[in-house]
């Protein structure tokens, strides 16, 4: 579980930037499926939640069991939202979040009311050490350059 506040007027590169990840490794801290600078925030909440199976389904597929893999499952769920003061929709005196040069939409957003939420299902304990996961991403999918579902890859030694 993770909190913050902010007090007092700031531009918006000052306010809580979520950690993203656009890269093909899964990351346990940050959102695997949600863009660099997508979302800010000056007040959110935020809670990760694994459940690890420790072999509960494969360990009764005998392949599976002699390979010793192990399942988890993932839910990533961001809630926040953003004070009308550091709101630059709503205050004309800040910086304006920042637009694509080409189709001239925003790629900045705050919370609005829905949480931002992906879960994922992965193997682990492959050659004991490698962790796959399938991603899907629940909320905010009209967002432009957005991947709804994502596979991510993670080394760790796992004994």
């Amino acid at each position: 579980m993770e909190g913050g506040y902010i007090f007092g007027n700031i531009p918006y590169p000052l306010l809580t930037i979520h950690r993203a990840n656009q890269t093909y490794s899964y990351q346990l801290n940050a959102y695997n499926l949600m863009n660099f600078m997508e979302f800010v925030s000056d007040k959110f909440a935020a809670i990760n939640i694994d459940h690890y199976f420790n072999g509960f389904i494969f360990n009764k597929i005998p392949l599976l069991k002699k390979l010793k893999l192990r399942e988890v499952i993932t839910a990533k769920v961001l809630a926040g939202s953003l004070r009308d003061v550091n709101n630059p929709e709503k205050n004309d005196e800040i910086i304006k979040f920042p637009v694509d040069p080409v189709s001239g939409l925003p790629t900045t957003y705050s919370l609005r009311g829905t949480p931002y939420v992906e879960v994922s299902a992965g193997i682990m304990n492959i050659f004991k050490l490698i962790r796959i996961d399938l991603v899907k991403r629940l909320t905010y999918l009209d967002h432009p350059a957005v991947q709804e579902l994502g596979i991510r890859v993670r080394v760790k030694f796992d004994f």
